[in-house]
């Protein structure tokens, strides 16, 4: 059995992982409604909140979907660009460091 030291003190720092915004960007193409789908299928959105999104997507140009780790949200992305592809959108995702 490995003997333990009380006198050596360990210090573990735990940084919180950076975050990006998943950001939707408006096109002339990509219909309202399935802009408010992506809000809701894919970032998990309230058909209320989903429709303010669309709404500053449409009167902006864009609008943050989200903020997550780098994975999560280079996922997010990749998923919305699928689902538009799917569907014959060119819709746009992408993300930045918040």
């Amino acid at each position: 059995m490995p003997k333990i030291r009380e006198d050596v003190e360990l210090s573990l720092s735990l940084d919180e992982p950076d975050r990006y915004k998943v950001i939707l960007h408006n096109d002339d193409y990509t219909t309202m409604e399935f802009v408010i789908e992506v809000l809701v299928k894919v970032f998990h959105k309230s058909i209320v909140e989903s429709e303010q999104i669309m709404l500053t997507v449409h009167k902006k140009g864009k609008a943050v979907c989200g903020i997550y780790t780098y994975d999560i949200a280079q996922t997010k992305v990749y998923q919305v660009r699928q689902l538009a592809k799917e569907n014959g959108f060119p819709l746009l995702a992408t993300f930045e460091q918040a």
